[in-house]
């Protein structure tokens, strides 16, 4: 189906749906939720597993400020990281943003619509689309960093439209 062109349904997102390729970090899905500074805050822990210490992997963490992708988006590409998980969390909590993600470059992606200060991470080798943000803004990402290469990328033999119009 080479320079086919498909669409992609955009889903809500939720742990439960996007467990197969990661962690949704948002405080509903806190394995742990606590008062800390004498009650005057609630910690939520371990939102996601960060996986960055394969072949001298160090954490890195950064920002990342998107701009606004419009629509319709065609995903014409996948990449992942096979040395590193890939977190993604919106510094604005009204930031909306498209996870699209594969088991394989071969198979039918599906999309998932982030929002209300939703994040992800992606698991170590997982295939996702670089990110769609449907507003632009800031994203703190923690990632990766250190020696070897940590990203394959891949165009699609089919093309996959986001179109929720």
């Amino acid at each position: 189906m080479t320079g086919a062109t498909a669409p992609l349904q955009v889903e809500p997102l939720s742990a439960a749906a996007f467990e197969p390729f990661g962690d949704l970090i948002a405080p509903a899905a806190a394995r742990d939720a606590f008062a800390v500074n004498a009650g005057s805050a609630t910690r939520f822990d371990d939102l996601a597993t960060i996986e960055v210490g394969a072949a001298g992997g160090r954490p890195r963490l950064g920002i990342f400020r998107a701009a606004p992708r419009p629509l319709p988006f065609t995903v014409a590409l996948l990449e992942r990281h096979p040395l590193g998980s890939q977190a993604f969390v919106p510094l604005d909590p009204r930031l909306r943003y498209v996870v699209v993600v594969a088991a394989s470059p071969q198979q039918q992606p599906r999309a998932f619509l982030a929002g209300g200060g939703q994040g992800i991470n992606y698991r170590p080798g997982v295939w996702h689309h670089p990110l769609i943000a449907l507003d632009g803004g800031d994203f703190l990402v923690l990632d990766r960093g250190g020696p070897g290469s940590n990203c394959d990328e891949v165009a699609l033999a089919t093309r996959w439209t986001i179109d929720p119009r």
